[in-house]
């Protein structure tokens, strides 16, 4: 039986880089997935010189460009993409904008996503979820993953949407982003044996901090692990040419060029939908998928 499964991230790039092997294994499933989108990453800094134009354009022409890439890695993935607040359920009308950094120029407009009303920005989504019926809705942890305040406030307005829903529309599963520590400590062991170095890019120390999204192993109830879904995922993080190099098929990194090893594996918590409370099992993590 196919599933639905809706996901709410920040901006274009975020849905590919923490859950493309978990859409794309479950596209080849035969399942449904959809991708909100809550801005069109207008703050993002860009990575290829000959599209440095587009970064801090006074008409926003970042936000274009990246809705073209966001449209792209969606294709790649096999996922349906929305824009949050677009009335005709696509990626046509912004009504949100990326907030860049706490304390920014950008998070001081009133149109930043930061200072989105999460009651109406709430029912926006409240009311395409109760469109889709979604199985599994999925967001980050309450800290957005590392901190974002964008992040952080995808995180309040899935809660604020679900608020607004009766139980029975609530999701059967609500899920919340993580990676477990052995697996950040693994990643980054191999990525500093990777030579990134040679690619331009640079690997955090070994006792660095990790992410509040990297948590103990038992706080992870569910994983999904698929290396079939590798070319799609590198499809999508190539589609993401302003934000994102694909040094190889193991190796990416952002405009901050910390490397990061590529991995067919994503990790996940299962919460409750009201309280966000982590329902935690003594089992280890199901690492079948999302859905049953």
């Amino acid at each position: 039986m196919a599933h639905r499964l809706v996901l709410v991230h920040a901006h274009p790039d975020d849905e590919t880089l923490t859950c493309g092997t978990t859409m794309a294994h479950h596209a080849a499933r035969g399942d449904e997935v959809h991708v909100v989108t809550c801005t069109l990453g207008e703050e993002g800094e860009v990575i290829p010189e000959h599209l440095h134009d587009l970064e801090g354009h006074p008409d926003d022409l970042l936000a274009e460009h990246r809705r073209g890439e966001l449209t792209a890695a969606l294709r790649a993935l096999g996922a349906t993409g929305h824009l949050l607040g677009d009335d005709h359920g696509g990626l046509g009308t912004r009504r949100y904008r990326d907030s860049g950094m706490a304390g920014s120029a950008a998070a001081a407009r009133p149109d930043a996503f930061v200072n989105a009303d999460l009651t109406e920005a709430g029912a926006a989504l409240a009311a395409l979820l109760r469109e889709l019926r979604p199985d599994v809705v999925i967001t980050y942890d309450p800290e957005g993953g590392y901190g974002h305040p964008d992040h952080i406030q995808a995180h309040r307005l899935t809660r604020a949407a679900l608020d607004q829903l009766t139980d029975a529309e609530l999701p059967a599963r609500t899920y919340e982003i993580l990676t477990p520590r052995s697996w950040a400590e693994e990643d980054r062991a191999w990525t500093r044996g990777a030579s990134p170095a040679a690619y331009g890019l640079v690997v955090p120390g070994a006792d660095d901090p990790h992410p509040p999204s990297v948590v103990d192993d038992e706080r992870v109830t569910h994983v999904v692990e698929d290396p079939a879904t590798r070319p799609a995922k590198l499809a999508a993080l190539r589609a993401h040419a302003t934000q994102v190099i694909v040094a190889t098929d193991d190796l990416h990194a952002l405009s901050n060029l910390i490397a990061r090893r590529t991995t067919d594996r994503e990790a996940f918590g299962r919460v409750d939908p009201r309280t966000w409370e982590p329902l935690r099992s003594t089992a280890p993590a199901t690492r079948a998928g999302l859905v049953d």
